[in-house]
């Protein structure tokens, strides 16, 4: 059986990407070769260069790592090739005697490391030469205040798409600083789907339009660019950077939480345009305005040198493989394959609808809901962690960032098959 990456998964005309699932999921003579209990492997693979060949390779040991198939939503996993360079630095970092946590961030040591960083971001999401980049803290929860004050003067007003609890979040936080309105929100429904062009109008006197270009929670995701009415946009991309396609000229405000795709927690990744560096205004807090990190190189104060180091680290394999094309492609085949499994039976009850699917964050029920519990203990026993859905939503989630493995996806679909039979 072949998954088409197509209309059928996200609604949209992705480039093609075929995936040969039988093949894929022919692993458990090959499991048992290597004597891995009960044909599911307890530990993520050492894998290739490229993160998609050897699918066979799924139960290779880690030792002395002893690490999971980890699907937790964040912080995230991170490839283990870059989990083991990090570590080489703690003692020494680039043979400058101080180790990585010991790094002063004034030392051209560390200067070394975070314009290594800005350039990489550049080069990896085509950042344009007269945005700005910044390495920030408080994560995207302080952006949802931050962005608006910097961008909002008294009276002016601001326009949401809200799908998910993030999205609501920002909207209550611009709504302190000025007239922040949802012009599309799909609460109702239950945050199953993004809204298409046309499903909402931007208010002629708007200052901006902001969204959520991937919502954790319930597992949907925009795969176009949506309709702004002119305006500029502000996104929230925690959840998908660097792993699905980005046009950053085309937004004045990106900002993502490093833990999920980027690197560890504690780092927040801030790109401006030269509209939102125009937009500040006289009294804003120094820490919470963004003129302060742009003239301070995102050291005004101490930023956060491990955080920052690791990220550069991420950025330099998404490079070694593939880059962002290459991201993209193997997050399309991961969720082919987690898909094609939830569609095959009525066992499973994807959340998300079929044009707003989620590449980074899957989102299921089970038919019978007693059966869910049931499936997280055995899944628990096998290898697989963080799949529990958020307390707002139940059921089953697994989040499928960058470092997550390609074979870490083609056993959870083997575990899920087997589950079926045992139980459905």
């Amino acid at each position: 059986m072949d998954l088409n990456l197509d209309i059928a998964l996200f609604g949209g005309p992705l480039e093609r990407c075929n995936v040969d699932v039988a093949g894929a999921l022919q692993h458990d003579e090959a499991y048992a070769k290597h004597g891995c209990p009960s044909g599911h492997p307890k530990m993520n693979p050492i894998v290739g260069s490229d993160g998609l060949k050897g699918l066979k390779r799924a139960c290779r040991s880690v030792q002395p790592a002893g690490r999971i198939h980890n699907f937790g939503a964040g912080p995230a996993v991170l490839p283990l090739e870059v989990v083991e360079e990090v570590a080489a630095t703690l003692p020494n970092l680039g043979e400058s005697g101080f180790g990585l946590l010991e790094v002063s961030h004034r030392s051209p040591t560390f200067q070394s490391v975070i314009d290594s960083a800005v350039e990489r971001i550049r080069r990896v999401l085509s950042v344009p030469d007269d945005y700005e980049v910044l390495f920030l803290q408080g994560g995207a929860s302080t952006q949802f205040y931050m962005t608006a004050l910097n961008l909002l003067k008294k009276g002016e007003k601001a326009d949401f798409l809200v799908t998910g609890g993030w999205s609501q979040k920002a909207l209550k936080e611009a709504g302190r600083v000025g007239d922040a309105f949802a012009v599309w929100d799909d609460s109702e429904n239950g945050f199953k789907s993004v809204p298409q062009d046309g499903d909402y109008t931007i208010r002629e006197d708007a200052s901006y339009i902001h969204y959520t270009s991937n919502n954790t929670l319930y597992g949907t995701q925009f795969h176009h660019l949506p309709d702004s009415g002119g305006k500029p946009r502000v996104v929230d991309a925690s959840s998908d950077i660097c792993g699905v396609p980005i046009d950053v000229s085309a937004h004045d405000v990106i900002y993502a939480g490093a833990q999920k795709n980027l690197g560890p927690s504690g780092v927040t990744l801030v790109i401006l345009s030269p509209w939102a560096l125009t937009r500040a205004k006289q009294g804003i807090p120094t820490m919470l305005d963004y003129h302060t990190h742009v003239s301070k190189g995102s050291m005004f104060n101490t930023p956060n040198t491990f955080g920052i180091y690791v990220l550069d680290r991420v950025f330099a394999w998404i490079e070694r493989n593939g880059g962002l094309d290459g991201a993209i492609e193997r997050n399309r085949t991961k969720a082919a394959l987690l898909y094609g499994e939830l569609d095959r039976s009525n066992f499973w009850r994807p959340h998300a609808h079929g044009g707003s699917r989620s590449m980074m964050n899957v989102t299921w029920r089970l038919a019978d809901e007693d059966l869910e519990g049931v499936f997280l203990a055995e899944a628990t026993a096998a290898g697989f962690g963080g799949m529990k859905g958020h307390r707002s939503v139940g059921g089953i989630r697994a989040s499928m960032y960058n470092g997550c493995p390609i074979e870490s996806v083609v056993a959870l679909v083997g575990f899920m098959r087997d589950f079926e039979s045992q139980h459905g």
